[in-house]
């Protein structure tokens, strides 16, 4: 449940640009493509060779890049103050696993069946400020449960959730680039590891119901 790419910055000779490129800068859609013009750049750079168009057409990408993130961080604001069930068990431990979210790369969660896991978890990292780098992708086991799943977290939203949560199961593809929340099943997950080895179209992954040990999640 922990952003799957470091904050790192990547080194972009300061003649090139005079402004520092984070990885927080851009959607994580965007992020292969600029990296891969600035290092088209820099190589370029190194032989001693003109630059100029090069830089142009990085400073337009990134321009685009960094508006996409500002109009994806206003859709944001919609779900980031969601509500809660004060009668779930989760509810009492809300901000103690909100600030175990932020500190940690991996955090396993244990808690009675009905205490909210499932649920609640998707939007205290909504709350965190997950879902606009990259989706928050949950697993689910079973593809009833991914649909029923989706339903319950739009409706809990309220009137942005039905845009905002997105499900994806064996030839039914609900997303688009409005979800902040993608639910799946964990054999979808899986499959998206042989084109996306580093899984970057997501800032967060949550793994539900990993004790029941299927081939799929070992």
């Amino acid at each position: 449940m922990s952003p799957l790419t470091p904050q790192i910055t990547p080194q972009i000779t300061p003649q090139i640009t005079p402004q520092t490129f984070t990885i927080d800068d851009v959607l994580a859609a965007d992020r292969a493509k600029l990296i891969a013009l600035d290092r088209k750049r820099r190589d370029l750079a190194r032989a001693k060779k003109p630059t100029d168009q090069l830089d142009q057409q990085f400073d337009v990408e990134l321009a685009a890049a960094r508006e996409r993130l500002g109009t994806k961080r206003s859709r944001h604001a919609r779900v980031a103050t969601p509500s809660f069930d004060d009668a779930l068990p989760i509810a009492a431990r809300r901000t103690e696993i909100a600030e175990l979210i932020r500190k940690h790369q991996v955090v396993i969660l244990c808690g009675e069946t009905g205490s909210g896991k499932t649920t609640q978890l998707p939007k205290i990292c909504l709350e965190l400020g997950r879902g606009i780098h990259g989706m928050i992708g949950c697993t689910q086991p079973r593809r009833i449960a991914a649909r029923s799943l989706a339903s319950r977290l739009a409706k809990e939203l309220g009137t942005a959730g039905a845009e905002a949560v997105g499900f994806k199961i064996r030839f039914n593809d609900r997303t688009d680039d409005n979800t902040f929340v993608k639910i799946m099943t964990d054999g979808i997950l899986l499959a998206e590891t042989h084109s996306d080895h580093r899984l970057s179209a997501y800032d967060t992954l949550i793994i539900d119901e990993a004790h029941e040990r299927s081939l799929n999640i070992d």
